[in-house]
């Protein structure tokens, strides 16, 4: 009874170094699958001091230090960090009992612990997932105490000493080590669910907030995305204060501290600083390391993670805390923020590069007004202001019209009724200069010329049918516009009776690069590389030489495509 008692006692003392090692970063990494060969030392050392303590606080009977819990610590070794650990643990316990304590069963309890140590890495071997259960911790440990009693038999001598020895303690050490390997298992399996809760819970926080900020940080980091960004950080997390920064200056902070940490202020703390010169999360646990100006600062602890674009920092993200030292969950919410807010600045970046390139290629569609375009068009003009003075008014009037539609800057999109009118006022210039040789059937469904479209996509699309395909034929032919909305989305046919394209001719006008020049296929081009940005699918042409060609394309239709359908 008074071993039973002793033992219980030894059971509260490894409970409590199972918690303190718990603590340790080392073992905390290993939890989370994240340790090295170096730690793997560490851990080896760490579980070599658990498994000697337990042969300290041994109980001395018969002679000899056999009644202890050093077993605990070297399946648990085992079960934990495998065959490796295990051995290693083994190898130390094996060699402390042996040095320190020897005795009649010193060779006995020196092989024992090897054995077990083995035994428990080759069940994690087997089982190869890590499920820390208590209860293959208690099967496991009443296993190799048992096996340490049958050693002790094998090997002590006297054998009437050894099974005098056996008879006392075989007993409790089964029961109490084979409960004590449960226990310390239970305590670490509780801290990795603790562990995997913390960082579901975080992963679920930083979600949220980047889901509720992208719309703001889609125009980048300024005042307004800043602002909008830190009231939603700190609504939704237990922090004192949040704050934004560029390299320069404060551009929005809410919580404590706001009399003098506020937005338009240059950078006061020092934490910050580091973070923007080293590119690298910074850890402020007190209010020294802060170093903010005022003394009376409520604010004592923080976390400053950079914000990138690339490679560049452009500003750093801080939670304050109103109390001193490291928050593990903080420190996951800033660090997974501080990445998904570099991602979406850097998207908002390039989405703004995508902006400026098709406003580039617009600009350049507009520019291919050619000037014999326009020398043409005022000849034929001046030819009819004596003769038809009211057809020439008609045709400046048109002319103004291409014009204006030709030039407007700064319009996303135009619907399929601008579109149209723009293509119109070209036709109808076109048809006064050629007469008879150019006839046009326009065919815009209804329910269409409310969708939107991006600029300047279908008259490019016309004016080619015209140039290249109709003109050149003695009598000219008829281009064909229809539009009809299908399913999802809306299609745009421009049909035409020309000369057609040559399949090598087709090929170099879609696949050819964009810097090389050509006759004919800029404006074509321009168009199918535009379309294929936005939707994903560009141009599709099919022509038959001296027959004619089709030119399609497709726009999708979602709540934001519409204005107005009619």
């Amino acid at each position: 009874m008074e071993l039973i008692l002793i033992l219980v006692e030894r059971l509260s003392i490894i409970a409590t170094i199972a918690l303190l090692m718990t603590k340790s970063q080392v073992f905390r990494r290993y939890l989370n699958s994240q340790i090295n060969q170096r730690e793997t030392l560490t851990l080896i050392l760490i579980f070599g001091v658990f498994s000697m303590a337990g042969t300290y606080t041994g109980v001395p009977i018969h002679g000899a230090n056999a009644a202890n819990t050093s077993a605990i610590g070297t399946v648990s070794a085992g079960l934990l960090g495998g065959p490796l650990v295990g051995v290693g643990v083994g190898i130390i316990t094996g060699l402390h009992f042996y040095i320190f304590y020897g005795g009649f069963t010193g060779l006995a309890c020196a092989i024992s612990p090897i054995i077990q140590g083995l035994l428990g890495g080759l069940v994690y071997w087997l089982a190869r997932d890590r499920t820390y259960d208590w209860k293959v911790g208690i099967v496991l440990g009443v296993i190799a105490q048992t096996l340490e009693m049958v050693i002790i038999l094998m090997l002590a001598r006297p054998f009437v000493e050894a099974w005098n020895l056996i008879k006392v303690i075989a007993t409790p050490m089964v029961i109490f080590n084979g409960l004590g390997v449960g226990l310390f298992l239970y305590i670490i399996k509780t801290v990795y669910t603790e562990e995997e809760q913390i960082a579901a819970i975080q992963a679920q926080n930083v979600l949220r907030i980047a889901d509720l900020t992208l719309p703001y940080f889609r125009k980048g980091l300024n005042l307004e995305s800043a602002q909008k960004a830190a009231e939603i950080i700190r609504k939704m997390s237990n922090v004192a204060g949040v704050a934004l920064t560029n390299t320069e200056q404060v551009i929005a902070y809410v919580g404590l501290g706001a009399d003098h940490h506020f937005s338009g202020q240059p950078i006061m703390t020092e934490a910050t600083h580091i973070a923007l010169q080293t590119g690298k999360p910074f850890q402020a646990i007190s209010e020294m390391e802060i170093d903010c100006s005022n003394p009376k600062c409520p604010l004592r602890s923080a976390i400053v993670v950079p914000l990138r674009q690339g490679e560049k920092t452009i500003g750093v993200l801080v939670l304050y805390r109103a109390q001193r030292g490291k928050s593990v969950m903080d420190v996951t919410l800033a660090e997974g923020l501080g990445k998904l807010f570099s991602t979406q600045l850097e998207l908002a970046d390039l989405e703004h590069q995508k902006e400026l390139n098709v406003a580039a290629e617009i600009r350049a569609l507009q520019a291919q007004i050619q000037p014999h375009f326009l020398f043409n068009t005022l000849n034929t003009i001046v030819s009819l202001i004596r003769s038809q003075p009211e057809k020439a008014r008609e045709i400046l009037i048109f002319l103004g019209e291409f014009l204006r539609h030709n030039m407007r800057h700064g319009v996303a999109f135009h619907s399929v009724r601008e579109e149209c009118e723009h293509v119109q006022a070209y036709l109808a210039i076109e048809e006064a200069r050629f007469g008879d040789k150019l006839k046009v059937n326009m065919d815009i469904e209804d329910g269409t010329g409310g969708v939107l479209l991006p600029p300047l996509v279908l008259q490019p699309l016309v004016e080619n049918a015209v140039k290249h395909g109709l003109l050149p034929k003695k009598n000219g032919g008829t281009v064909s516009i229809h539009t009809h909305i299908e399913g999802d989305g809306l299609n745009i046919i421009v049909r035409d009776d020309g000369i057609g394209i040559t399949g090598f001719k087709l090929h170099d006008i879609l696949e050819r690069d964009q810097d090389e020049p050509a006759e004919i296929g800029i404006g074509l081009k321009n168009v199918h590389l535009r379309l294929l940005r936005l939707y994903g699918q560009g141009l599709q042409i099919e022509s038959t030489l001296g027959e004619g060609t089709i030119i399609s394309f497709r726009v999708p239709i979602s709540g934001n495509a519409l204005r107005g359908v009619t």
